[in-house]
Parts: structure tokens; sequence; C-alpha cells
């Protein structure tokens, strides 16, 4: 069992917190087990839930975790008589329960353990939704709280809004491996390729790491397609690349970072013109974080900057703001600015809109706003990705009645000039600090000048 990343004080630290917030009231926190990959024999590696993870720091399939009101207790299934031979050695129960600190008991035991009223968080896994429901003789569905739940959840969230010591130590690490893969990546471009070879050499970075990635990575000549995971298209001169990927370091941190890259090793006039447009919207975003800004704001500040940008390009005309608040915007920039980042590289995205906007807070329908993950005050220790995009999307930018609102606002002829872009998106993770941020990706280049120079380079 690999205990390297382990960090035992920060995670007795964060039961006790959880624990002095449940008062006596008893909690169940599943780890959930391997999905499987085709057959009952393969299966996908096992990485436990977020929230478990958070908790007691190691990957136990198939664990609980118990608050029993009085103290914590973790259950396990009994190792079978084969378990060494296919998997290697792993600790037994009472040495187990030395390294986390709590004691460790076989999962025959936890429904005697159970009392009326536990609470949990519905797995995202079916089948661990399955198990929690026969344990606790109530419906458990992902994404469902029941009332008695509400308060573990809001606990939880609590606490993981905002990264303790060893948390923002994990995104730390999580940032320098993606930053490091996206190096890899940019070395490894070249003409008559395919995407995959690109993702090969990021993803065989982070492998070298004994690190896996955060979320399916995204090397794409089509960035128009905004969670594109083809990767069989060809590089060609004038393409630009698209790459969105990050690191999930081995405690489950995640990084995520986006850049695009001209595939010749230099922009176009008009791919400058339009990257340089995205690049000062994220700018712009970033500069504006600190503590107490409303991460709402945020998207505005983003939207705003484009649209002056394309203003100035010619390609909209008319007032910017008003392109903004009317959607005009949002035919080019469809999603939300960014999101929070930590054990998830969508972090707390399974307990919803509960998690990710402030209590009275709800989703916009504007066209601008609805996509948009996260609506918090801005507090020290928050990770939050910013992530401006301009696109060209056939399916919007081809239809009569989505683009009805930019009536003559959108000069079809002048955005024609346009066609060798299809997408450009600009992503770093930003730590909120206690006076303004941290750019955790700030050594990767994204300025034209620096992203050429480095191509050169290789």
């Amino acid at each position: 069992m690999d205990l390297s990343f382990y960090d035992k004080p920060a995670c007795a630290e964060r039961r006790g917190r959880l624990a002095a917030r449940l008062g006596n009231r008893p909690a169940l926190i599943a780890a959930g087990a391997s999905r499987p990959r085709g057959t009952h024999r393969g299966l996908h590696p096992f990485r436990a839930a977020s929230h478990f993870l958070y908790l007691f720091g190691l990957h136990l399939e198939k664990a609980v975790g118990l608050w029993t009101g009085e103290g914590w207790q973790v259950f396990l299934p009994e190792p079978g008589p084969d378990a060494a031979l296919w998997t290697g050695p792993v600790p037994g129960f009472a040495e187990l329960g030395e390294i986390l600190g709590v004691s460790v008991l076989a999962t025959a035991k936890l429904q005697e353990a159970l009392k009326p009223g536990t609470a949990t968080l519905p797995s995202p896994d079916v089948e661990t939704c399955v198990e929690q429901s026969t344990l606790l003789g109530r419906e458990i569905r992902p994404g469902k709280l029941a009332a008695v739940d509400e308060p573990l959840a809001d606990a939880l969230i609590e606490l993981r809004l905002v990264h303790d010591r060893a948390g923002i130590a994990g995104l730390r690490e999580a940032a320098q491996a993606t930053t490091a893969a996206h190096a890899e990546g940019l070395r490894a471009i070249r003409t008559g390729i395919r995407e995959s070879v690109v993702r090969a050499a990021i993803e065989a970075e982070l492998v070298a790491r004994n690190m896996t990635t955060s979320f399916n990575s995204i090397v794409s000549v089509h960035g128009e397609v905004l969670h594109n995971e083809d990767h069989h298209f060809t590089l060609a001169d004038g393409d630009l690349l698209l790459v969105d990927a990050g690191a999930e370091t081995a405690g489950g941190w995640a990084g995520d970072v986006t850049r695009t890259w001209p595939v010749s090793g230099h922009y176009s006039p008009t791919q400058r013109d339009l990257y340089d447009v995205v690049l000062s919207a994220q700018t712009a975003a970033i500069a504006a974080i600190k503590p107490g800004r409303r991460y709402l704001e945020l998207q505005g500040i983003a939207a705003r900057a484009i649209a002056d940008g394309l203003v100035g390009l010619g390609i909209l005309r008319g007032d910017p703001a008003e392109l903004v608040s009317d959607g005009v915007v949002a035919l080019f920039f469809p999603h939300g600015v960014g999101h929070l980042v930590g054990l998830d590289v969508h972090d707390l995205d399974d307990l919803g809109d509960r998690a990710t906007y402030a209590p009275g807070r709800t989703r916009s329908t504007d066209p601008g706003l609805k996509a948009l993950r996260l609506d918090r005050d801005l507090v020290p220790g928050m990770a939050v990705t910013v992530e401006p995009g301009c696109y060209q999307v056939p399916a919007i930018l081809d239809d009569p009645e989505r683009t009805r609102v930019a009536k003559d606002r959108l000069r079809r002829d002048r955005l024609a000039a346009f066609r060798d872009v299809r997408g450009i998106r600009i992503e770093d993770t930003i730590l909120v600090t206690a006076d303004g941020h941290d750019n955790l990706n700030a050594e990767l280049p994204k300025a034209t000048s620096a992203i050429e120079a480095a191509m050169r380079a290789t």
C-alpha cells in the first residue's frame, strides 16, 4: 500500500472538525468500488470517493467511514484467502487502524454499529447507492439528499470549500505536474501527427510521476467542441490545437489548465487577434480575484472584455455592455468562466448548486450565465479556475433562432475573415490568498510571443 501521499495529521484534523459540526448526529461516508470495464474481470483503477478521501486520505476500496456520534470507525471487507496472491500484501485491520488513527473493523459488523437517523452522502456510483440503501433502510439515489443528510452535506461543503495546508500542497503538486505535462505536449506538436500523439506526450509525463489525469484530456484541433474527447484528427499547418488537461496526484488533488497552440509554430494575424481577445478577458478576470469578490463578477468581467475585443475587431457592433446583457457575446462565449478545484476537477459537483452557489443564490437563465458553475464570494484558501473562451460553434452560429438576438450587430462578413479560428480557450487554476491570488500555473507560457518562442526552442 502506497502511503507516500498520506497526511495523517491533516485527515485527523478534518475528521475532528466535521465531528464538531455533526455533534451526536451519526454519519456514514462510503469510499465506493471499482467500476467494471467490459466484464467483471476488467475493472477501472479504483479511486476512493472524494468525501472519503478528504477524511481518511487512502484509497480503500469498499470501505465505509462511520461517525457514531462518539467516535470514528472504518469498516472494510475481510480480504479473501488469495487476495495477497493477486493484489499483494495489505495491512491487517489492526495495522491499518494504527495508520489511520481510528478503529478498523470488518464490514460484517457495520450493520450492528449503525444508529437510527444515520446520514450519508449519495455516491455517484449507483451500485454503491444500492448498498447504502440496504444498510440505511431508505432509498439513496445519486444527487438526491434526504433531509437527514443535509447537515452532513452542509458541513462537508463548509470544510471543503476552503483548502487546508495539506490541500493547498496537493493543489500545488497537481499544478506543477500539469505545467510539466503541458510543456511536454507543446514539444510534441508537429504537422502530420494525430492529436493522440500529443495526448500521449502529456499523459506520459503524468504517468512517470505516478499520477493520472483529473479528467479525460481534451487535445483537439476542433476546439469549438467544448468537451471534445476524440483524438484521431491529424494536425495540419494553420490549425490551432486546444489542450485542456490536468494532473491528478496520488492523493487525489486535481490540476486543470487549458492552452491553445498554433500547430505551425506561429499564429496567423487573425488567430493572434482573437487569441489576444481571450487572453485579455482571462487576464482581467484573474486580476479581479481577491477575498470578498463575488465569483459571478468574474463572468461579467470576462464577457465584457470579449465584447470589447469583438467590437474592436469589427465582428460585433454596438455597445459592449448591451452585447453582454442581451446574450450576444454568449454566442461566442457560451460557458461559465470557471469552477472550484480540489479533490475533483469540478470540486463538490456531486452536491450540485447547494455546494457551488451560496445560500439564497440561484442559477440564472440568462444565456451568458446559465452555465456558470460557481456563484460564491471568494475567501482565502479557495481554488478556482478562470477559463474564458471564444468559439465558432456551427450549432450556435448557424441556428437562426439562437442568433436572432444579434440582429445586425453580428457582422458575418467580417467574421468570415476569422475562419481559421474554431475555438480558443485559456485556463489557469487560481488560489485565493489573504491579499489577492496566486496563479498556480504562472510558469506555463500563454502570451502569443512566449508560446511561439517556446515552440521555436523545441
